[in-house]
């Protein structure tokens, strides 16, 4: 117990071993341009998935900010991006329509803040305990299941925003489709040009280069043609949604308990096992594909260090004004690919973030709502794997099965619901159905990565 205390607590470890004193240089330069990179790509995202979990858009940039600097000093990846994540939008968007009012539609934030400071310690709790490695049994068909139902919930909750329309959709997968299909006939078409020239734009943008902050070219070309050539067309902008985005980010943002009933108190038990199971796996998750992306022969993640430091994130960051996040696959996987090697990206990340933001606040808030639902398709689209599916799908019956139970469990009943149960069943069933076929024999990326527990702070601290 007292080696990982001083692993957790030790910024600067093996994380840092690509860094020597022969190439120092040519690391930092790296990391400095593969953090603004980042940062640019990551304004637009963390501001969209903030609204679309009924957050304000400040929510979502200070706590990709904040995440910098304590993922940075105290997670176990050398490559992890911390920032807000598609898997948290179902549940805290739940959790703000049940309690938003139509005086304060922002009434269930400081419960949410209450739950994170509460999951925040379990998974410390868990990470001091050695239970990092609990995550790491999951399959991958479970995850790619999880991720292709959660494409689909993101996609569902932009389609109003998308195609323009005046009502909220909002509420259970059923819901929404209902609420779209009974507006379709108010769908607004200079919403839908944007929204579909910012997915366009972003996503051909990457191919000609990943050096290109695609996310940011897009969102600025679309919203100038709202501004000018559709300025008349009464498009629905973040500053009409949400007021003006403040430039004064040292704010604290209080806990509290909406009643003392034991219907609330069930839901801050229910939502902070939650939050700790959700974070706790989304980056692990994140933290095991970065090893293989980056094809890292080096020191590997460091499953009860990646606890330890989103249990920081999760206790300090919504106290801070953000709202609660974990590893994020995707500006993980811009970082690996524009040459990023080191925390010192995530470190410096923050920095260009809120300078960014503050010479941009003015014109951040002129973006339309349609172009922020356009970035969200594109992530949702790029959540789906094509290639990751047709292996599961070919490996054995009982993988596929778990896959599509899993996706059609996250639509139906939620992230927390699906992936529990689709893991309960692999748990009992995979000793007599997780055989693969004839001849074919189950890959790196289908396996759960397991890491031994003598991998720990010798291993990390050397």
């Amino acid at each position: 117990m007292w080696d990982r205390l001083k692993l957790f607590f030790t910024p600067f470890d093996a994380r840092y071993e690509d860094m020597t004193r022969a190439n120092w240089r040519s690391v930092v330069w790296r990391d400095v341009s593969a953090a603004i990179i980042v940062a640019m790509m990551a304004i637009p995202m963390a501001m969209g998935f903030a609204m679309a979990a009924g957050l304000r858009p400040e929510h979502g940039i200070v706590a990709g900010a904040v995440a910098g600097i304590v993922g940075g000093l105290f997670g176990g990846s050398k490559y992890n991006v911390y920032g807000p994540v598609a898997a948290l939008i179902p549940m805290i968007a739940g959790l703000m329509a049940k309690y938003a009012t139509p005086e304060d539609p922002y009434a269930g934030h400081h419960f949410l803040v209450l739950i994170c400071v509460c999951a925040g310690p379990m998974l410390l709790l868990m990470a001091l305990l050695g239970w990092g490695k609990v995550g790491n049994l999951v399959p991958h068909s479970i995850v790619v299941g999880f991720s292709v139902g959660i494409a689909v919930v993101i996609g569902l909750t932009q389609l109003g925003e998308v195609l323009g329309l005046k009502e909220d959709v909002r509420g259970s997968s059923l819901a929404m489709v209902q609420g779209i299909w009974r507006n379709l006939h108010e769908t607004h078409w200079a919403a839908l040009l944007l929204a579909g020239l910012t997915f366009w734009m972003t996503r051909y943008l990457l191919k000609v280069s990943i050096f290109i902050p695609a996310p940011l070219i897009a969102i600025g070309v679309t919203t100038l043609l709202s501004a000018t050539l559709l300025a008349n067309s009464g498009l629905s902008t973040v500053k009409s949604e949400y007021g003006a985005i403040p430039t004064h980010f040292l704010a604290l943002s209080t806990p509290a308990l909406p009643a003392s009933d034991l219907a609330t108190l069930g839901t801050l038990v229910f939502y902070s096992l939650a939050f700790a199971f959700v974070c706790g796996f989304e980056s692990l998750l994140c933290a095991r594909m970065a090893d293989r992306q980056a094809e890292n022969r080096g020191t590997p993640y460091h499953p009860d260090k990646e606890f330890w430091g989103q249990g920081l994130l999760l206790l300090l960051v919504p106290l801070l004004n953000g709202m609660p996040l974990s590893g994020a696959l995707a500006r993980t996987s811009t970082k690996i690919q524009v040459g990023g090697m080191t925390p010192l990206c995530e470190l410096l990340k923050c920095v260009f973030k809120l300078l960014l933001v503050y010479f941009l606040a003015s014109f951040l808030e002129l973006i339309p709502m349609a172009c922020v639902g356009g970035i969200l398709l594109w992530v949702a689209f790029n959540m789906v794997k094509p290639v990751e599916i047709r292996k599961i799908w070919n490996l054995n019956r009982f993988h596929a099965f778990l896959m599509v139970y899993t996706c059609v469990m996250v639509i139906a009943f939620g992230f927390l619901t699906g992936v529990l149960s689709a893991t309960l069943i692999y748990g009992v069933l995979c000793k007599f159905l997780d055989k693969p076929p004839s001849g074919l024999t189950e890959s790196d990326e289908l396996r759960p990565t397991v890491i031994p527990l003598e991998q720990d702070a010798r291993a990390l601290s050397a």
